[in-house]
């Protein structure tokens, strides 16, 4: 049986190639395409520039029709690489209101989870990969 998602697909130029990688790709896989950049505050503290958007993580929007508005991470959509950001929504024709979904790579982590030690920890370097020349 052929295999629907490749680990060893690098790139391609082509646009449909790329779009058959994200939708095909596993859920451990298309989490890691949740990054969203840090603030320069919290990108000096950590030492990263970006981390990965969870829910209860304040974030604002950087580009599209809300860029400027902030708000809190309320859910995240791992099939589509968005979130909806409590404070924002949209008025439908009917007079209900609903929340638009805003891709990560759109989005500022302002200010993260507090009890989320995990993401902000600093990689060691692997002693495998790392070659020291004796002298």
């Amino acid at each position: 049986m052929k295999k629907l998602f490749s680990t060893k697909w690098k790139a391609s130029s082509q646009p449909r190639k790329q779009r058959k990688y994200l939708y095909r790709a596993p859920k451990h896989v298309q989490s890691k395409f949740l990054n969203a950049p840090l603030s320069k505050d919290m990108a000096k503290k950590h030492g990263l520039a970006k981390a990965r958007i969870i829910v209860g993580d304040k974030v604002k929007v950087m580009a599209g029709r809300f860029k400027g508005k902030e708000g809190k991470v309320e859910l995240i959509d791992l099939k589509k690489s968005k979130s909806a950001i409590s404070g924002i929504e949209v008025a439908k024709k009917d007079g209900s209101k609903s929340k638009p979904l805003i891709h990560a790579s759109n989005l500022l982590i302002i200010d993260a989870k507090a009890d989320d030690k995990k993401r902000f920890k600093k990689k060691q370097p692997q002693a495998s990969k790392i070659k020291i020349k004796q002298e």
